[in-house]
């Protein structure tokens, strides 16, 4: 067996730390826009008066870098090369996800609003694979560079982790669908110009079938935010939107018809393992800084590191890192060799497992550097506020080790699902 990565994504590592070192981290320093990664940046970020969105100037600032990134041929990468890409494997993503984190805050990796220079653009996914052929001819290229994006709307107010419950339904209407409902937590919406809408057109509460996706224009009469949602970590994007008698056109079928969670599976399979890859990044970077920290700070005469109140935390939280750093690149090498529906028992226990320890180490990180740590001059509470959320969204850690326990005990399958090929990333 050959643990070793593959040399062309060594290369390639080298090549993406040499273009954030000449095209990103100079642009991070111009104009004071270091004030969205400083002590000042949940401020700087955040439109306070106007619903607490982000501020233009933020948003702006993160879409020039993805410009750069995608003039370089680093925005694409996981893509085919017919959308432009590299053809990137899960492994890659994995790779460059953890690699990205581990340097830290920086516009290279904002995982606040999912940012990167390498794009972690799911929705090109799903719209190579679901889309028509007349919707991908409106949407892959401008999804493809960043220009355009839709909205996720599956959760809802009373309806959380099982969608099978869900309220909002779509019914026939001459030529169309008509849509009643309401979704919440639908990140993105501010700026997108579309919300996949999740509806029960058949079927019953509690059944899998009979829930279709729809390309909902944000702008349809009857389409209505009602609130952005404040969290732990601002600035917010994610909304509370009603729909009121929304009418779409049968071309706004978005996937197969009553296999909508098919999509939402998808989704998550593919999202779940670069987002244990990112948390484990952040975790090694809180990490590492606190090695450092305790190997300079001498209280009472002697260097923190010397205690072994400070090391053993230190050792458990290294050698989690290891043993998931392993999981995770075996898990998305057997995604890449067997298709991604074949890992889902891993995926799940790469993401809970990795999104826990990036909270414990970002903690243990304040703890290390004191009331420095505690401090908005580190960013120790930010990593912590922003991966907490990932404890709870697309499914909690409990409805994660809910699905192992399901494969464990053979209450489930690795099976795809209907229309999902077995080789599909």
């Amino acid at each position: 067996m050959d643990f070793d990565l593959p040399t062309t994504l060594v290369a390639y590592l080298a090549e993406l730390d040499d273009f954030i070192d000449r095209e990103i981290r100079p642009l991070e320093q111009e104009d004071d826009n270091v004030r969205f990664f400083d002590h000042r940046r949940e401020y700087a970020r955040t439109d306070w008066d106007n619903g607490g969105l982000p501020r233009r100037e933020w948003e702006d600032l993160l879409g020039e870098a993805r410009r750069r990134a995608d003039a370089a041929g680093h925005y694409r990468y996981p893509f085919p090369q017919e959308y432009g890409g590299r053809n990137g494997t899960n492994l890659d993503m994995a790779v460059i996800r953890e690699h990205l984190t581990s340097k830290g805050l920086g516009l290279h990796c904002d995982l606040q609003n999912e940012h990167a220079v390498v794009g972690n653009n799911v929705g090109l996914l799903l719209m190579i694979h679901y889309g028509s052929d007349a919707q991908k001819a409106e949407w892959t290229e401008e999804l493809a560079d960043g220009r355009r994006s839709f909205a996720f709307g599956i959760t809802e107010p009373r309806h959380g982790s099982d969608a099978t419950y869900m309220e909002t339904s779509a019914i026939r209407d001459g030529d169309g669908w008509l849509i009643n409902g309401e979704k919440t937590w639908n990140t993105g919406v501010h700026t997108a110009q579309h919300d996949i809408i999740f509806a029960r057109t058949s079927g019953r509460a509690g059944d899998g079938d009979g829930i279709t996706a729809f390309l909902v224009p944000t702008d349809s009469n009857g389409f209505k935010v009602e609130e952005y949602l404040w969290t732990f970590n601002m600035p917010t994007d994610h909304a509370r939107i009603s729909l009121t008698n929304v009418w779409v056109p049968e071309a706004a079928v978005f996937g197969p018809e009553e296999h909508g969670l098919e999509i939402v599976q998808h989704f998550f399979n593919e999202n779940r393992i670069r987002q244990a890859a990112s948390s484990l990044g952040a975790a090694q970077y809180c990490i590492n800084e606190s090695v450092d920290y305790a190997k300079e700070r001498a209280p009472f005469g002697k260097s923190l590191s010397s205690n072994q109140g400070i090391q053993f935390p230190m050792v458990e939280m290294e050698t989690q890192c290891e043993m998931l750093r392993a999981l995770i690149h075996k898990t998305a090498w057997s995604m890449d060799t067997h298709g991604a529906f074949s890992q889902s028992q891993r995926v799940s226990m790469c993401n809970y497992w990795s999104n826990r320890l990036c909270c414990q180490a970002a903690d243990w990180a304040m703890q290390v550097h004191g009331g420095l740590g505690y401090s908005r001059h580190k960013p120790f509470e930010h990593i912590y506020r922003h991966h907490r959320r990932y404890r709870i969204t697309e499914g909690t850690e409990e409805i994660q080790m809910r699905r192992v326990a399901g494969y464990l005990f053979g209450f489930m399958k690795q099976d795809a699902p209907k229309g999902v090929g077995a080789t599909s990333r």
